[in-house]
């Protein structure tokens, strides 16, 4: 493994994995209280749900603002222009949809009638009016932006394990605070 691998900052590596265990975790109570029964516990869920989304949308572009005054470590010279561009466009995806998803989460709710007040405190604008119909396809554009964040977030694990285990090239080094992955240190 080379021993010059650029790093990303502490703030950025923080945000990365703070913001990736709040998406995961956010997605996945998505999915678990469109099951659940009507009920206040459901209610509640579903405003949990929606603080959560409006905060990673805020963390989102704080990220971004960070991403133009600290610029991403340069990719390890040996990758091909593919996996460049791959990596590129992998990145600008989870970006589009980190933005598009909560985006897509707020205007159903406000389609469907239902105010996003963040934190329970700070009434949130409608972005548009009362649409139930519209809120009904909103509905199915956030379903299905949340299953392509999984397809990107899972092809992205499985670039950076590749990148650590098979070609061995410090790029996960860039973004892990771990020191044991640290390059010459090897967890085989």
């Amino acid at each position: 493994m080379p021993e010059n691998v650029a790093r990303y900052s502490s703030f950025a590596i923080v945000l990365h994995w703070l913001m990736a265990l709040a998406l995961l975790a956010l997605v996945g109570l998505g999915f678990y209280m469109t099951g659940m029964p009507m009920s206040p516990l459901k209610l509640k869920v579903f405003s949990w749900h929606k603080w959560a989304g409006i905060t990673l949308l805020v963390l989102v572009l704080v990220r971004m603002v960070w991403r133009l005054v600290s610029p991403a470590p340069a990719l390890p010279g040996g990758m091909s222009r593919l996996m460049k561009l791959a990596a590129h466009g992998g990145h600008l995806a989870l970006y589009g949809l980190m933005l598009a998803i909560p985006l897509s989460g707020w205007l159903m709710s406000s389609a469907k009638g239902f105010q996003t007040v963040w934190f329970g405190v700070l009434p949130l604008p409608d972005l548009i009016g009362k649409n139930l119909e519209l809120g009904k396809a909103l509905s199915g554009v956030h379903w299905t932006l949340n299953v392509a964040l999984l397809v990107i977030v899972a092809g992205h694990v499985l670039a950076a394990l590749m990148h650590q285990f098979v070609q061995k090239d410090g790029t996960l080094y860039r973004m892990v605070p771990a020191e044991r992955l640290r390059p010459g240190v090897s967890i085989e």
